[in-house]
């Protein structure tokens, strides 16, 4: 979703290459380590320490990923340790090296509780998933053999993160975290993840959004097969507006993806009106029942793999769920177990076939 990037500022025009440590901001270098996706980049941010360095995310866990750090502590860490590792989520590319590099520097993991408890869940495998992910498949509609191999599907988690360490120094909401003697305050944003945490410095008006906010795409919105009925989308709307009143708009961004850019509010607005939009083609499309993967169809006009078909039924899934807890659409469950939906001023006759 490239909506209003003409409204951003781009103030450098290209990323360090893999391996180099570009100074991006005050006491702040930019890294960009690779990933084996269709995103094949993530950024990563070195900050001045006093005494050493604090890392923020770490990358995707591959031998690729861990000879760039090494590159990175030969050449730009002016032989000074790192004494610090923040992680913002729990995803892969953002926690699949913690371990390595606490442990190989002695450094403790900083982390909200939310986001170490998800990455040590789901890094101890997938076994109790399966009947989650297959009900939650079959409940959005896809037939039986289609729902089995979507419960079966390998814990590829564990591949971008073999381990998680064992302990953590909490980090919540608001807290100031002192790095190299500036504050940084936390900004915990939700919908993306559990417990996000964003970084802002009041001082140099830099913030760290890791997949909260992003120029050129939408961060993925998704319901999880563990929690079907949960409403992330209006945990992300309502963390968008919480970023867009405590943090100013001339703040220079930092995103996990992309490019870092100035113009932090009109991005917000776009994003929020982009699931505004989307929230409106499901309520369009549900004059007739429909079941999450006839909306999958909907929403995403091309032809998706079975990975990306799990993202999109979340994806289609928060949008339909926010809408039933705002009460534009009604849920009737079948015999069959699967789920269809209807706008709420819709023809309920055509429910008939199947309830």
């Amino acid at each position: 979703m490239d909506g209003n990037l003409t409204a951003l500022q781009f103030p450098v025009a290209a990323p360090p290459r893999p391996g180099e440590a570009l100074l991006i901001a005050p006491g702040v270098k930019w890294l960009r380590m690779p990933l084996p996706f269709a995103l094949d980049h993530i950024n990563l941010w070195l900050l001045e320490d006093g005494p050493g360095w604090t890392v923020v995310d770490t990358g995707y866990s591959m031998p690729r990923t861990k000879e760039l750090w090494e590159q990175v502590f030969a050449e730009h860490l002016r032989g000074l340790p790192i004494i610090r590792v923040i992680v913002t989520h729990y995803h892969p590319d953002h926690i699949g090296l913690a371990d390595w590099l606490t442990r190989r520097w002695q450094a403790p993991l900083w982390i909200t509780e939310k986001e170490w408890l998800s990455a040590r869940v789901m890094s101890q495998g997938a076994e109790d998933f399966g009947p989650l992910r297959r009900n939650f498949a079959r409940r959005a509609g896809l037939d039986e053999e289609a729902s089995e191999l979507f419960g079966e599907r390998e814990n590829s988690y564990r591949r971008g993160v073999p381990s998680v360490p064992a302990g953590f120094r909490r980090i919540a909401d608001g807290m100031a975290i002192e790095v190299g003697g500036r504050e940084w305050r936390v900004i915990v944003g939700e919908g993306h993840a559990p417990e996000l945490a964003c970084l802002y410095c009041a001082e140099t008006r830099v913030l760290i959004s890791g997949d909260q906010v992003l120029p050129r795409i939408s961060p993925n919105i998704s319901v999880q097969a563990h929690e079907p009925d949960g409403d992330p989308l209006a945990l992300y709307l309502a963390s968008l507006a919480k970023l867009r009143d405590t943090v100013p708009r001339d703040a220079f961004v930092l995103p996990s993806h992309n490019l870092p850019f100035f113009g932090l509010h009109t991005r917000i607005d776009t994003l929020a009106a982009h699931h505004r939009a989307r929230c409106d083609e499901v309520i369009a499309a549900c004059h007739v029942p429909k079941t999450c993967l006839d909306l999958v169809k909907v929403l995403f006009r091309r032809a998706l793999d079975r990975h990306q078909m799990g993202f999109a039924l979340g994806e289609a899934l928060a949008h339909v769920n926010f809408l039933v807890h705002q009460r534009a659409l009604d849920r009737v469950v079948g015999k069959d177990g699967v789920h269809c939906f209807i706008r709420a001023d819709g023809d309920s006759s055509a429910l008939n076939r199947t309830t």
